[in-house]
């Protein structure tokens, strides 16, 4: 869906280096049937999106959930494509743009190898070391954690998550939480240029159920965790666990390394093909009792970061602190810590950049203090789960000696099956509950808020629950309620800088209203550290007294 601000779109990249293919090789490698004359023409890259096409490019035109992307044929010409590849239906559609045409039987199912052969990032090519981190929650988390962990190892890393892309230092927010594979493949094509060594990446049940790591085999694979979440795409939570397998196949990745926190952990190391090892932290796991080559034991928690020890079946160990609150987010470190020994990185190299030391990572939006040095603390998160409540809110609440306050909302137009469960684990887990809005979408915002106080109220009737709506006011009326040694929790917006409302998207920064609204009741705040989306002069708290609608 177009949007009102295309700026806040980040821009796909590409390598400034891609190779030259020629068409009729294209057509020959993916038996392909050329329509119209392919002869001397040459492409430089490969999409699925006119509005990211460049001129030199081929348009992948597949069949979409409305519309066929050949239908935008003409104005793929207009933009500089070279060709158009695309089934028999799109072959129809398309013949009137006058570019030649490769006919494949699934364009979709193909785009991946496609993308690996035009830019030369298939299994068998010179590439990065590829870290690939899937499961319901603590993928965006495992994968800064890996990158950086590989900083303090002193190499040149690449990331892929939900928050960001990095390039070798550059960082860019990003759309999707894994890229298309036309995307991905120009992306990682663009790392290998920059000298990129290894690459944490974000995967997706999504991104394997729609071809979007097609063509990529990680050398590691690590799973997290499995709990109630995108019942929307998935039609219950076992075909939900089945999307997430593809992953531990010997032509997805070459090892792996498999949490045993969720039940479901058991299962795909049962079913798993490649080589594996397991990892358990026994304060939040589903069977603590459960064997496994590696355990993380929990120490001390503080806002600022929480102690843990990681030890082998061997009797190996080392001891770090991961610079957030929580036993899960511990979890994700020692996740990561292992996932780098499993692609050969040295117990010698990690116990020398960790043993007594923070892990020097930044995890944007996630269990995010924004708040300053005196006051409540205020945290901002990007859990929109049940589980993912109940373990951030248990953590708030271990390093919070007085009242913990909950503000959420959640997506519109998503799995609307957890919004009761939501309204539940948020009112169980905290003091006060808030509801507020998230990012409607198309739904009417009021009828997401009635669910979850309805299921909030479900739980515990004589809590204290407040909804206020737009957000902007829900934090202000949030800071009202708490004091010295208080504390909020955010769970929704985390690192997201804006908000999706009917298809158009208003800047927004929950990290940003969180400081504002500080600093309007007279608290310190400390100064951002992320981009602020608001003009000084046009924030919507620039009057605290302002009257809402």
């Amino acid at each position: 869906m177009p949007t009102a601000a295309p700026s806040n779109l980040p821009p796909v990249l590409r390598p400034e280096h891609p190779p030259v293919r020629s068409l009729d090789d294209l057509a020959a490698r993916f038996s392909g049937e050329v329509h119209g004359d392919a002869s001397g023409v040459t492409l430089s890259g490969i999409t699925l999106a006119t509005a990211d096409l460049r001129a030199g490019e081929a348009f992948v035109a597949i069949r979409g959930a409305t519309r066929h992307g050949a239908e935008f044929a003409a104005q793929a010409a207009e933009k500089g494509a070279v060709a158009i590849v695309t089934d028999a239906e799109g072959a129809e559609l398309a013949a009137s743009a006058g570019l030649p045409l490769v006919v494949v039987d699934h364009p979709r199912g193909l785009l991946g190898e496609l993308s690996a052969w035009v830019y030369g990032t298939g299994a068998d090519d010179e590439l990065p070391l590829m870290f690939g981190t899937t499961g319901t929650n603590g993928k965006t988390s495992v994968s800064h954690l890996l990158e950086g962990i590989l900083g303090q190892l002193g190499v040149v890393t690449g990331l892929s998550s939900t928050a960001e892309r990095h390039i070798a230092g550059q960082v860019i927010v990003s759309r999707l939480t894994t890229p298309e594979a036309s995307e991905f493949h120009a992306l990682l094509a663009l790392m290998r240029e920059r000298g990129v060594e290894a690459v944490a990446v974000e995967v997706s049940a999504q991104a394997l159920s729609r071809h979007r790591v097609d063509g990529l085999v990680f050398d590691v694979a690590g799973f997290t965790n499995l709990s109630h979440d995108h019942l929307d795409d998935y039609a219950d939570m076992r075909e939900y666990f089945e999307a997430k397998l593809p992953l531990f196949r010997p032509d997805r990745a070459r090892r792996a390394v498999i949490s045993l926190d969720s039940a479901p952990g058991a299962e795909v190391a049962a079913r798993s093909e490649i080589p594996y090892v397991t990892i358990i932290t026994p304060d939040i796991a589903a069977d603590p009792t459960a064997d496994a080559d590696w355990t993380v034991a929990i120490g001390e928690e503080r806002q600022n970061g929480t102690e843990f020890t990681l030890t082998a079946r061997d009797g190996r160990s080392l001891s770090t602190v991961v610079p957030v609150i929580g036993p899960h987010m511990a979890a994700n470190a020692g996740l990561a810590i292992v996932m780098l020994l499993e692609g050969g990185y040295t117990w010698e190299a990690l116990v020398a950049a960790l043993d007594g030391r923070r892990v020097e990572a930044y995890l944007p939006g996630r269990t995010q203090l924004v708040s300053g040095d005196r006051g409540p603390a205020v945290y901002v998160d990007f859990g929109h789960s049940p589980d993912a409540f109940e373990k951030t809110l248990a953590a708030v609440r271990r390093v919070t000696p007085g009242t913990v306050v909950m503000l959420f909302g959640a997506d519109g137009d998503r799995d609307a099956t957890k919004r009761h469960d939501m309204g539940r684990t948020a009112v169980e887990g905290s003091d006060i509950l808030i509801v507020t809005d998230h990012h409607p979408r198309f739904e009417n915002p009021d009828t997401i808020r009635e669910t979850l106080v309805e299921g909030a109220r479900l739980a515990r009737p004589d809590a204290e629950i407040h909804e206020y709506s737009p957000p902007e006011r829900a934090i202000i009326e949030a800071v009202k309620l708490v004091g010295e040694g208080d504390a909020i929790l955010w769970a929704g917006p985390g690192h997201q800088d804006y908000r999706d409302v009917r298809g158009v998207r208003t800047p927004y920064s929950a990290r940003e209203l969180s400081r504002r609204a500080l600093i309007a009741a007279g608290w310190p705040a400390p100064d951002p550290v992320w981009p602020v989306p608001y003009p000084d002069d046009e924030t919507p708290l620039s009057d605290p007294t302002r009257e809402w609608r």
